[in-house]
Order: structure tokens, then C-alpha cells, then sequence
């Protein structure tokens, strides 16, 4: 168990096999740092182009396809007290009688006081002046190399990850990726104050970020789409488009884990699932929409007494 302190000074644009920034091990802690969605780091300075530069990828030793890698999210905090977002509900999101009305969408300041868990807009408009909004700050895009030597661009997501733009993604939880490439290949980035669900403007609180990981490895236990755990919640990622085969793809990663991990049947499984089951939207922005499938763990706490 080693913690390593990483300053990175290069990023990438894509999630892919590139050369690795850190070799760490099972239960090793990074703490290390990201640059926002268009590459300014903590000054404020353009470091990286963007879109979404990722810091990393780090190596995990022994780390090898067909095994799970478990990443805990330590800690995660802006460290510059400004931020940006765009301004106007993506066109997409909306019926299209309603598109024509809609103004150029606009790139637009804020401030963050991480002192006070807010952020409020810069040059607010009407009505909007006294509104403190409250931080959440989470990462958009986390995720794995995938297969066959690919390179992902970082504005879209996958089996692998990416650009999810989850705002469960915060501090306290644990994702698994499936191993896809040796060594996993860890890429994070694109850090928001705060977003509602969907990233419908195309942006959260766009910022920099500090963050602390730590790495787990889970050997010959392969997945086939992300998954994660809070305090509260079991949750499978789906990441494509249209929207209902992310669906398809997270509620039959769901259906698995209750298989696998908890001996269920596909009768009982999909009995939890009909009664207990929550989605909520991860990115609908992007080329591949996000959605998650959530299990409430009180539900198994309560299958394993019997």
C-alpha cells in the first residue's frame, strides 16, 4: 500500500493505450490533479487543448483482461475558484418547435467559494442574481483503455468508460471497469463544481480539480459494462445511443451482477429488479447517452439474511 503524489504535465484526448504516466499497484492511493473540460489548469492558464483532457493513463500492475479493476474515489474538490459552463439547453434535448426560439448558446463565468459549497454565476441574468448554487463536485469522464489498441476520443463513452458525465461520480463511491488492455490503463478528467442529470447545456461547472483515488484489482472476475456501489446503491453503467440500448446494456449488467456475485437466479433477480429498480440519466449530450440501473442495498441486505 503506497501513496503516490502525481503532478501530471501531459494529457490525452481520448481514452486509448498510451504510454503510462504511473505504474501503481493493488491498494496503492494516487493524489494527483486535472485541468478543466477546455485544458486550464489551477492558475487558470491553457495547458492542454481540449476537449476534456484526461490525466493519466496509470499502469496497474498486474492487471490483466478478463480481471475487474476497483477504483474508489478518495477525494474530489475544485482547486480554482472560477469555473464555466455553456448557458442554453442543447437543441437536441428539446421538441423541435421549441429549437427555433432558442438563443446562441454562450460560454459564461463562474465563482466558486468551496468554503461555502457554492458556486454563483459571474454576470448572473434577471432573476437569477441572489441564487447560490450548491457544489457537487463529481468527475465527467472516468474509465479504462479499451480493446484492440483503440483510442476513444474523451467526448463520448463506452464499455470502458469515458465520458459518462455521471453525477453520481462524486467522492465516497467505487466504480469497477472491466481490464480490457494489461495493466487497465486508468484516465481521468473533466471535473464539474456541480451538474444536474443529463449535462443538457453540454457542460457542468466546468473546473479543475484535486483528486485522491485508490485501486483495487479483482482477478479472473470479468464484467462487461462499468458498475459501482455507494452507501446506499448497487449501480451498471450503459453507455450508447440511442437511449434505450444504453438501458438495455445497464439493467442486463445488473441482471448478471445479481447472478454472479449474489446467487441469484434469473426469476428472483429479475423479480428484485421489477419491484426495486431506479434509473437515472448519465449524459444525453454526447455521441453515446449514459444511463444507470440502481438497486437499493438494503434490498440485498435483506435476500442475505434468509
Amino acid at each position: 500500500m503506497t501513496h503516490h503524489h502525481f503532478q501530471p504535465n501531459t494529457y490525452w484526448n481520448s481514452f486509448g493505450s498510451h504510454p503510462p504516466v504511473l505504474h501503481i499497484r493493488h491498494d496503492d492511493t494516487v493524489i494527483t490533479s486535472t485541468v478543466d473540460a477546455s485544458g486550464l489548469d489551477q492558475a487558470g492558464q491553457k495547458v492542454a487543448p481540449g476537449p476534456n483532457p484526461e490525466t493519466g493513463p496509470f499502469y496497474v500492475e498486474d492487471a490483466a483482461p478478463g480481471d475487474t479493476l476497483v477504483v474508489h474515489l478518495d477525494a474530489l474538490a475544485p482547486n480554482r475558484p472560477t469555473g464555466w459552463s455553456r448557458d442554453v439547453i442543447a437543441p437536441h434535448i428539446l421538441d423541435a418547435e421549441s429549437v427555433r426560439g432558442l438563443p446562441e448558446s454562450a460560454r459564461i463565468q463562474w465563482d466558486i467559494a468551496p468554503d461555502r459549497r457554492t458556486a454563483r454565476l459571474s454576470n448572473p441574468p434577471d432573476r437569477l442574481e441572489q441564487v447560490a448554487f450548491p457544489l457537487r463536485p463529481m468527475l465527467g469522464c472516468l474509465g479504462v483503455a479499451p480493446e484492440d489498441g483503440q483510442a476513444i476520443s474523451s467526448s463520448t463513452s463506452g464499455p470502458y468508460g469515458g465520458n459518462m458525465d455521471y453525477r453520481g461520480t462524486i467522492a465516497g463511491v467505487t466504480f469497477y471497469f472491466p481490464v480490457l488492455v494489461p495493466g487497465a490503463l486508468l484516465h481521468l478528467g473533466d471535473g464539474h463544481a456541480m451538474q444536474g442529470d443529463g449535462e443538457i447545456v453540454g457542460t457542468g461547472i466546468e473546473t479543475s480539480f484535486n483528486v485522491q483515488f485508490t485501486v483495487g484489482l479483482l482477478k479472473n472476475h470479468p464484467i462487461h459494462w462499468p458498475r459501482g456501489e455507494n452507501a446506499d446503491y448497487l449501480f451498471t453503467l450503459g453507455n450508447a445511443r440511442p437511449m434505450e440500448q444504453a438501458l438495455q446494456y445497464a439493467t442486463t449488467e445488473m441482471l448478471a451482477w445479481l447472478q454472479s456475485d449474489y446467487d441469484l437466479d434469473v426469476r428472483a433477480a429479475s423479480l428484485l429488479l421489477g419491484m426495486c429498480v431506479e434509473y437515472e440519466v448519465g449524459n444525453v449530450y454526447d455521441p453515446a447517452y449514459t444511463m444507470v440501473c440502481k438497486l437499493p442495498k438494503r434490498i440485498l441486505s435483506e435476500v442475505r439474511r434468509k
